[in-house]
């Protein structure tokens, strides 16, 4: 009994030391649904097709979703013998105009499958709509999201207790807005899936974005309201971002000074947009980092 304990911890350990992989070209979808039970609030039904580009970025090529009006969730388990239960919405960056939904979404579903995670990629919607915050129907998206993968857990084989939230960029904003603006629904109740919580029970930001008040330049963005409810968060930054460092580390000290349990890394070298892809700088180890917190906070175990 102990002996197959000790098996079983191992083989949890060193997949969330990110030792396996599992190349994005062998995903295999396990659900694909919509967010929303027919056109998502404040849409008119009118918008233009989606469409999806490729392009090159940091010297490979990303592929681009953008006129996003139809939210969906497209939901990647792992292999039964790996999967720990854990589940985590991804959000795509893009600067709330376009999605990166390969090296930013797919990709990560990939690498959460291979720690026995399941990736559950958002397509929000974008461009941003005239009238309205940036942020604030991808918001709505991203409570949708996190309330219907709840709903659906036991059906799904997930625990409804490990449901987390992880973005890039735009993305990482729009994390962090959810983990901060749970307590009331940005959109008028709908269903029994709006019933369920919203709380993500953590959260990773990698290179967030927008996360300081442009007016001040030193206060959170005023959406962005920590408490000591807000859920565990682990954050990554590169100095040379062209997306301020300062904003991750404001952050981590407003998580901290309200005694949120939270890792902070800052990198002196990485840029801005690189996902999970290899470089030569130290901050492409963040995959490992964030399996080991996971480890450490008890979110990745059977």
């Amino acid at each position: 009994m102990l002996r197959a304990m000790t098996k079983r911890f191992f083989c949890v350990l060193l997949l969330g030391l990110g030792l396996a992989k599992l190349p994005a070209a062998e995903l295999k979808i396990f659900k694909q649904i919509d967010v929303w039970p027919s056109v998502a609030p404040g849409e008119k039904g009118d918008a233009p097709p989606e469409s999806l580009t490729k392009r090159e970025y940091r010297g490979a090529s990303i592929e681009i979703l953008s006129k996003v009006s139809k939210p969906t969730l497209a939901v990647f388990k792992p292999d039964p013998s790996k999967d720990t239960g854990a589940s985590v919405v991804i959000c795509p960056g893009g600067g709330y105009n376009i999605l990166a939904t390969e090296h930013e979404g797919t990709e990560v579903a990939a690498w959460l499958n291979s720690i026995g995670v399941t990736g559950v990629v958002l397509k929000y919607r974008v461009p941003r709509r005239k009238d309205r915050e940036k942020h604030d129907a991808p918001l709505q998206d991203a409570q949708r999201a996190v309330s219907l993968v709840r709903h659906h857990a036991k059906k799904w084989g997930l625990n409804p207790a490990r449901i987390g939230i992880l973005g890039f960029s735009a993305g990482g904003h729009l994390s962090a807005a959810a983990l901060t603006n749970y307590d009331k629904l940005r959109y008028k109740s709908l269903d029994a899936i709006d019933k369920v919580s919203c709380r993500p029970d953590f959260g990773v930001l990698i290179y967030p974005a927008y996360l300081v008040d442009k007016e001040t330049k030193s206060e959170l963005s005023p959406e962005l309201k920590i408490t000591k409810n807000t859920p565990p968060v682990f954050l990554v930054h590169a100095a040379d971002d062209r997306v301020p460092a300062e904003g991750s580390v404001r952050f981590w000290q407003e998580l901290r000074r309200n005694g949120v349990s939270s890792e902070l890394h800052i990198f002196p070298k990485g840029g801005h947009g690189y996902g999970l892809r290899p470089s030569e700088f130290p901050v492409t180890n963040w995959p490992k980092l964030c399996a080991e917190w996971l480890i450490s906070t008890g979110f990745l175990k059977h």
